[in-house]
């Protein structure tokens, strides 16, 4: 497999360099897009998500198509609180995979990538009734007085209060002053939640004309993670069938993980259909909202910033 993986980035590696990057739109027929478009939909993503931004990466691997200061997009310490593997254990357990907005039974609403667990009944019945509650109104709302002194008179508590005209100054009552501090100690446990998070970062893979989204991971200690540990945290779907350990492509160190392109345009080429067939015609500085939120589905438990509300398109 290894070698397999290699002898295609030779070859992908090579085709790169004797084809030019695409400057022509072919967003809405094939699902793809060209550089200006990469960097109008990056600056957009940028503008509404400003968890994300542009990075200029190594100047050692910089492309020439792209500008020196928008090289790639990157997303840093990104929390991810379970590992994908127990989701998915969950919807199983719950019904497995939804399908929303699937109103013409054709399969081609969106799938659901958060299970909703069913209500139980018994939450209902904790609820006292208000009919239950007993509400006398014999007793009166007592004086405050009377709760601080355990019901009694409050004559009674006016005679237990001394004259200040018996008082007399013996100078016993006088006590040195000592100075009144808190000393700080260190919890033993700090209540502090520690997770895995990930540096999560779009390129434009000039080979198939569209974002690839890289994954950077660290553990709860915020030591990089191994990249085999990467696979936990990924769709059991697509964990080392569409996901790889590669090189990046802007970065020196380390390997890392990667949702690879190979299918990329066409699943942006059919939610593109899908929506011109509900009257909306997509634009192309919206292509990487589109384009993670199918991604969510592949790394479901990596909360990144993509949620934010947004118009698709012009409607026909």
């Amino acid at each position: 497999m290894q070698v397999k993986q290699k002898m295609y980035g030779f070859y992908k590696e090579a085709m790169e360099r004797v084809t030019s990057a695409r400057t022509v739109s072919a967003f809405l027929e094939k699902g793809v897009l060209s550089v200006p478009e990469f960097i109008l939909a990056g600056d957009n993503l940028v503008a509404k998500c400003p968890t994300w931004s542009w990075e200029a990466g190594d100047p050692s691997k910089r492309k020439s198509y792209l500008p020196a200061d928008k090289q790639f997009l990157v997303t840093r310490n990104v929390p991810c609180l379970r590992r994908a593997i127990s989701v998915e254990e969950e919807y199983d357990a719950a019904g497995a995979e939804v399908v929303l907005d699937d109103d013409d039974g054709d399969g081609e609403g969106w799938l659901a990538t958060h299970g909703v667990q069913a209500s139980k009944a018994d939450d209902e019945e904790d609820i006292p009734s208000m009919d239950t509650l007993d509400i006398g109104k014999s007793d009166g709302i007592k004086s405050i007085p009377t709760y601080f002194t355990g019901g009694k008179k409050e004559e009674d508590e006016e005679e237990d209060i001394p004259d200040m005209d018996t008082y007399e100054d013996t100078g016993d009552n006088l006590v040195a002053a000592e100075p009144s501090y808190f000393v700080a100690e260190e919890p033993e446990d700090d209540n502090i939640l520690r997770t895995r998070t990930y540096d999560v970062s779009i390129t434009y893979d000039k080979f198939y004309q569209t974002p690839r989204v890289w994954l950077t991971g660290y553990d709860e200690s915020r030591m990089p993670l191994k990249p085999e540990l990467v696979f936990e945290d990924i769709s059991q779907d697509h964990a080392r069938k569409t996901v790889t350990i590669e090189d990046h492509p802007h970065l020196l160190a380390g390997k890392h993980a990667s949702v690879h392109p190979c299918k990329h345009a066409a699943v942006m080429k059919k939610i593109v259909d899908v929506l011109m067939s509900q009257g909306v015609e997509p634009e192309v500085d919206k292509y990487l909202f589109i384009f993670l939120k199918f991604i969510a589905s592949v790394i479901p438990t990596i909360e990144y910033d993509y949620t934010m509300d947004f118009d698709l398109g012009s409607t026909s």
